[in-house]
C-alpha cells in the first residue's frame, strides 16, 4: 500500500476524490469569503447606565462664558451678558444643552444616515450547490454549481423607497424645530413668571409689613374701646390674605425656576441666585391684530403643519408603492455549473406575481388612508388658524385689562393714599386707616400685577399660535444653530 493509500484507508471513497477538487474549485471562493469578512465593520459595545446619566445630570453646571460665546454667534447685535440671563443667552443655553433637543438632533443625523442608506440596491443572492454521483461512469463523480439572483432595483419600488426616506428626513427636521420651539415657550414662560414673582414677592411683602402696623395700630384701638373686635378680625383677615399672597408668590417664583432649570437641563439651586432679565416686561406689545397676508405667512411657516403635510406626502408615496406592487417583480439570476467535467453557464429570469386580486385591495386601502391624510391637514390648518385668531382675541383683552387698571384703578389708589399721608401728617388720621388707605395702593398693584401676568400668557399665546417670537433679543437671531 503507498503512502497516499495509507493516508485515505478508512475514509470513503467519495471523500478522497473530493479533496484534491474541493481544494482546486473552491480554493478562489473561500479567498473571497475570507476577504470579504475581513472588510466588515466589527460591532462595537457600547453600553449605558441610568446611574451614571443620573450622577452625570447633577453634576451639570451653568458655564455662563460658554454660554455668552454661543449666545454672541447666534445674535452678535444682542447684549448676551453673562450678568444677566435673558431671552437671548436662556436660548443659546438650552440650544447647548437641552437633551430632548439633542435628541432631536441625532434623530435628524440618524434619518440623514438612513436616507443615504435607502439608495443602496438591495444585494445580490448567491448559491452554492455541489452534488456527488457515487457510481457515475464521467470521469468526476463530482457537480459544482453556483447561481445568484439580483433584483432590478428600478421603477415605483426604488422610487418610493427614496422618497420615503427623503421625507423622513424633513419631518426629523420639522420635529427638532417643534422641540427648540416647545423648549422656547417653556423657557420664556419660565422666565416671565420668575420675574413677575418677583415683583409681586416685593409687593406682597411691603402689604405684610403694612398690614402688620394696621394690625397693632387696630389691637390698640380695641384695647381703647374705640374700635370693635370685629373690625380688628377684618384687620387680621387682611394680614393672613397678604401673607398668602407673599407665600403663593414664592412659590410660583421656585416654580418658575425648576421650569428654567429643566429646560437648560441644571440643578435648580445653580439659578437661584442667578439675575433674570426681560426689559419692558412690564410693558407687553400691543397686538391689535394680525394682518391676513402676516397670518397666512405665520401659518404656513409652521413646522406641526408642515408635517402634516409630509405625512400626506408619505401617504401618496404609499399609494404608489402600492400600485407598484401590482407588477411583477423582476429578478435576473447569472449562475455557474461545472457537472462531471462539463462546463454550464446558465441564466434564470425571475417573476414575483402579485397577488391575485392585483393588489387592488391594498391599492384601495392606501386611497382611504391618502384621503385621511388630506383630511387631517385640513384640519390641522383651521385649529392653527383658530389658534390664532383666538390668541389675538385674548392678548387684545388682557392689554385692554392691564391699560384700564392702569388707567383708572391705579390713580385713585395713588390719590387715596396720597390723600392719607396728607391727613396722618395733619394728625386727622389715625395709623389704622392711614394702613388701610396705603395697603389698598399695594393691593392694587399686585392686582396690576396679575393682569400683567395675563397679558403676558396671552401674548406668549399668540407667539406659541403663530409660532415665532414677537419682540424680545430673540429678534435679534441670525443664525439659528440647530
Amino acid at each position: 500500500m503507498g503512502l497516499h493509500d495509507q493516508k485515505n484507508a478508512g475514509v470513503p471513497q467519495f471523500v478522497s476524490h473530493f479533496s484534491p477538487f474541493f481544494a482546486r474549485r473552491f480554493r478562489p471562493i473561500i479567498l473571497g469569503i475570507v476577504l470579504g469578512a475581513s472588510a466588515c465593520t466589527h460591532y462595537t459595545p457600547r453600553p449605558v447606565a441610568l446611574s451614571a446619566i443620573a450622577a452625570q445630570k447633577d453634576r451639570l453646571t451653568l458655564d455662563l462664558g460658554r454660554v455668552a460665546s454661543a449666545c454672541r454667534k447666534l445674535a452678535p447685535k444682542a447684549e448676551c451678558n453673562p450678568a444677566r440671563l435673558d431671552r437671548a443667552m436662556l436660548y443659546a443655553a438650552m440650544l447647548e444643552t437641552n437633551p430632548a433637543i439633542a435628541a432631536a438632533r441625532d434623530h435628524v443625523a440618524s434619518a440623514l444616515t438612513a436616507a443615504r442608506n435607502a439608495r443602496q440596491a438591495p444585494g445580490p443572492k448567491l448559491t452554492l450547490s455541489t452534488e456527488y454521483a457515487g457510481a457515475a461512469p464521467d470521469p468526476s463523480p463530482w457537480l459544482l454549481g453556483a447561481s445568484g439572483e439580483i433584483p432590478l432595483d428600478i421603477g415605483g419600488p426604488r422610487a418610493v423607497r427614496i422618497g420615503s426616506a427623503e421625507l423622513a428626513v424633513i419631518t426629523a427636521r420639522y420635529e427638532l424645530t417643534e422641540t427648540v420651539w416647545s423648549a422656547r415657550m417653556t423657557m420664556v414662560r419660565g422666565l416671565a413668571q420668575i420675574l413677575v414673582a418677583e415683583r409681586q414677592i416685593a409687593a406682597s411683602n411691603d402689604l405684610v409689613a403694612l398690614q402688620g402696623r394696621r394690625f397693632t395700630a387696630m389691637e390698640h384701638r380695641v384695647n381703647a374701646g374705640e374700635a370693635s373686635r370685629a373690625e380688628l378680625e377684618r384687620v387680621r383677615a387682611d394680614l393672613a390674605d397678604a401673607r398668602h399672597r407673599h407665600a403663593d408668590a414664592e412659590a410660583r417664583r421656585q416654580a418658575g425656576i425648576i421650569e428654567l432649570a429643566n429646560t437648560i437641563s441644571v440643578p435648580p439651586e445653580s439659578l437661584a441666585e442667578r439675575a433674570f432679565a426681560w426689559d419692558a416686561i412690564e410693558s407687553p406689545d400691543e397686538v391689535a391684530r394680525i394682518g391676513e397676508d402676516e397670518r397666512r405667512m405665520a401659518l404656513l411657516a409652521r413646522a406641526d403643519l408642515l408635517k402634516a403635510m409630509i405625512d400626506y406626502d408619505q401617504a401618496e408615496l404609499d399609494l404608489r408603492g402600492e400600485v407598484a406592487r401590482q407588477y411583477p417583480a423582476i429578478t435576473v439570476g447569472p449562475g455557474f455549473t461545472w457537472e462531471r467535467g462539463l462546463v454550464k453557464i446558465p441564466f434564470n429570469f425571475g417573476l414575483s406575481l402579485p397577488p391575485f386580486d392585483l393588489n387592488r385591495k391594498a391599492i384601495a386601502t392606501a386611497t382611504t388612508r391618502r384621503s385621511e391624510a388630506a383630511a387631517k391637514l385640513e384640519a390641522a390648518y383651521a385649529a392653527a388658524a383658530g389658534a390664532v385668531d383666538g390668541a389675538v382675541a385674548d392678548a387684545n383683552a388682557a392689554r385692554r385689562s392691564l391699560d384700564d387698571l392702569r388707567r383708572l384703578d391705579l390713580p385713585i389708589a395713588d390719590r387715596l393714599a396720597a390723600q392719607a399721608d396728607r391727613e396722618l401728617a395733619a394728625g386727622s388720621l389715625d395709623r389704622a386707616d392711614w394702613g388701610a388707605a396705603r395697603a389698598g395702593r399695594l393691593t392694587t398693584r399686585l392686582q396690576e400685577l396679575d393682569a400683567l401676568t395675563r397679558a403676558l400668557t396671552a401674548g406668549m399665546a399668540l407667539e406659541d399660535a403663530l409660532r415665532r417670537p414677537l419682540s424680545g433679543p430673540e429678534l435679534m437671531i441670525e443664525k439659528d444653530v440647530r
